[in-house]
């Protein structure tokens, strides 16, 4: 499709992330049963909701899209309703709460906890791992697409190509240990009850509101020196990791499957602030040493499986360099790609 050479505010945004391609409309048409999206209200869930209601409703099927989430912001709960999607308040940290949940068959789990993990680490690990056992025990007959994380991989170098599904699992710290107690638990639901999951492993979606991209542009606007602490990163635009989410639903199975998500690209950070800075018209500089020991996924398997991102990294940079310095919205919540000690 022909995207805009500029996004012009949150309204636009918004539906750039939420249209359906043909092959996620036909996917509808062939998926049996709703959908529901556990943990719906985070940066990714809400869009994810709108997408999945405009593919179904292209491809001209009944189901429904049910979005779960506790619902503290009202506004937002509102907004899911608007675009089509059936909410459910539910805390799912509580047993009884869950249990009263409707049968749904096919479940995109998107609840967890990582920023604020460093000083509160037990409630990181409730959220990552006592919630994945409850859903996986309540939801044993469901498929379910379950969000992780690429940082359960080893830090590598650029030259690796990086970690591929087959990749022995080295995760760092406390909030990458959980999300693998997270990965460990839906393994065992999958083994013990034949429930077919599948381990969404996603490293960096963004929009215009956050990400690493946003990071590393508002540094160079600002004219604060650029965190170096790592040398590369993958990305994908939001949009296309909300497609490949709901897709890799057909993929789930019995044992659990991992899937690494993210572009295909592995970039270099003093690239990407270059082309801020020219783009800009601003100096950069940088800050701390580059140790090319990043967490970076091979996504050749999904690219397989679903193609190329819609939207390219030269894409995403021209719209984030336009974004800031039109003064676009931000969510205030830094990726810390730049972390690379396993404390978030």
């Amino acid at each position: 499709m022909d995207y805009p050479k500029f996004i012009e505010n949150e309204a636009q945004l918004d539906e750039l992330l939420s249209l359906p391609d043909q092959g996620l409309i036909d996917f509808m048409k062939n998926l049996e049963g709703d959908i529901a999206i556990l943990g719906i209200g985070g940066k990714m869930g809400p869009t994810l909701g709108r997408l999945a209601v405009n593919a179904i409703r292209a491809a001209g099927v009944k189901k429904d899209v049910y979005g779960v989430s506790r619902f503290s912001n009202a506004e937002a709960r509102a907004n899911l309703e608007a675009w089509g999607v059936k909410t459910i308040s539910c805390d799912l940290m509580n047993r009884e709460e869950v249990a009263k949940l409707p049968d749904f068959p096919n479940i995109i789990y998107m609840a967890g906890r990582k920023f604020g993990t460093d000083g509160s680490e037990e409630l990181t690990w409730a959220m990552n791992v006592i919630v994945p056992a409850i859903v996986g025990e309540r939801f044993r007959n469901s498929r379910i697409t379950a969000f992780s994380t690429g940082c359960v991989y080893p830090l590598v170098g650029a030259n690796t190509c990086g970690c591929t599904e087959e990749t022995v699992l080295e995760p760092i710290g406390e909030y990458t240990q959980s999300c693998l107690g997270r990965e460990r638990v839906f393994g065992y639901c999958s083994k013990a009850y034949g429930t077919k999951v599948l381990l969404f492993r996603l490293n960096y979606a963004i929009d215009m509101r956050y990400g690493v991209l946003h990071d590393i542009g508002r540094q160079v606007l600002a004219g604060e020196p650029v965190v170096n602490s790592v040398g590369h990163f993958n990305v994908i635009w939001q949009g296309d990791a909300n497609r490949i989410a709901l897709m890799s639903l057909m993929q789930a199975d019995s044992p659990a499957v991992p899937l690494n998500v993210t572009g295909p690209e592995m970039i270099s950070i003093e690239y990407i602030a270059e082309r801020f800075g020219k783009l800009m018209g601003k100096e950069v500089t940088y800050s701390g040493v580059s140790a090319d020991r990043c967490y970076l996924n091979n996504s050749s398997k999904a690219m397989r499986l679903y193609g190329y991102p819609r939207v390219s990294l030269d894409q995403m940079i021209d719209w984030q360099a336009a974004w800031l310095m039109k003064g676009g919205r931000s969510l205030g919540k830094p990726t810390h790609f730049e972390v690379n000690n396993g404390k978030f």
